[in-house]
């Protein structure tokens, strides 16, 4: 166990020293780059930083989320190592950046291709931000899933046990006997035990007839139980006496006299003398005949 343990400590070990060295390689490139694209001094030191920085950041984040936050992770790892790659080949190709010679934003002799390039360095770190926070907080959240208990475990193998024990049971097969064993005497059948005299005969029983059964139909009980009926309250009625139609038709004729034909409806009527909508409609078309015939008459 101690060797296992120190074996996987070299190993780390040796990982971050080829990283380390792998970051100083390409810290010459970024700083050259981020002082093309005028950055000053301080922030062109910084800058392989913020490149590298991330990309050491999300292969931690890939080792501890699980997922599609993994997945994640993985994709921001891998457009950075594109993105620092680009920028280290555009360092080997571009002599001038080497001694800082270079005019400021002008990492290409092609505009289309120096534009790219342009946005991709200034933009990397603003990415950095963006993507760091958002790897932390999923880092920060992140909920490994729970490791079985020993319990569960024993329970789990005690069940493997008895049911390859129940599955492993031989097949009980019957003795054979040895071909050289004794003949055991054949079993004499005995007389005397049974009856000699001849059994009875019983008397046969015919069956009852039976009944056929009569289907009537019968209406089925509604599962809804029945609401107690009874007599209205004396409160609940109406006090006023019911109205003849003559009465209804003076009381509607009082009520519009001094209305206009356009307000003479049945919604009207109805609402002024407290009628029934049938009888409302019945008393607006009396009561309009009645204005057409003064009208005519008075014409």
């Amino acid at each position: 166990m101690n060797l296992h343990r120190k074996g996987r400590a070299a190993l780390v070990l040796a990982l971050v020293v080829v990283v380390g060295m792998a970051f100083r390689v390409s810290w010459n490139a970024l700083r050259d780059i981020a002082g093309a694209v005028g950055a000053d001094e301080t922030a062109a030191m910084l800058y392989p930083f913020v490149v590298d920085g991330l990309m050491a950041l999300a292969l931690i984040a890939t080792l501890v989320l699980a997922d599609r936050d993994r997945t994640f992770a993985l994709r921001v790892l891998g457009a950075y190592t594109v993105a620092s790659l680009v920028l280290n080949y555009v360092h080997g190709l571009v002599p001038e950046l080497h001694g800082r010679t270079v005019d400021w934003g002008r990492l290409a002799d092609w505009d289309p291709a120096n534009w790219a390039l342009v946005l991709l360095a200034t933009s990397l770190p603003v990415g950095s931000i963006y993507f760091g926070s958002d790897l932390v907080a999923k880092v920060l959240h992140h909920r490994p899933a729970p490791i079985p208990t020993a319990s569960a475990n024993v329970e789990e193998s005690t069940k493997t046990d008895m049911k390859r024990s129940t599955a492993g049971l031989p097949v009980s097969t019957p003795a054979l006997i040895p071909p050289n064993a004794a003949a055991l005497p054949r079993p004499v059948a005995v007389g005397f035990l049974k009856s000699t005299l001849p059994a009875k005969p019983y008397p046969s029983i015919a069956p009852a007839p039976v009944a056929s059964i009569e289907r009537r139909a019968v209406a089925a009980e509604s599962p809804r139980p029945r609401r107690a009926t009874g007599r209205v309250p004396a409160v609940a009625k109406s006090t006023r006496p019911k109205r003849t139609p003559d009465q209804l038709l003076a009381e509607a004729r009082e009520a519009t006299a001094d209305w206009p034909d356009a307000k003479v409806t049945g919604e009207g009527i109805r609402r002024a003398i407290h009628t029934s909508p049938a009888n409302a409609r019945s008393l607006r078309d009396t009561l309009l005949a009645e204005r057409a015939a003064t009208a005519a008459e008075a014409a």
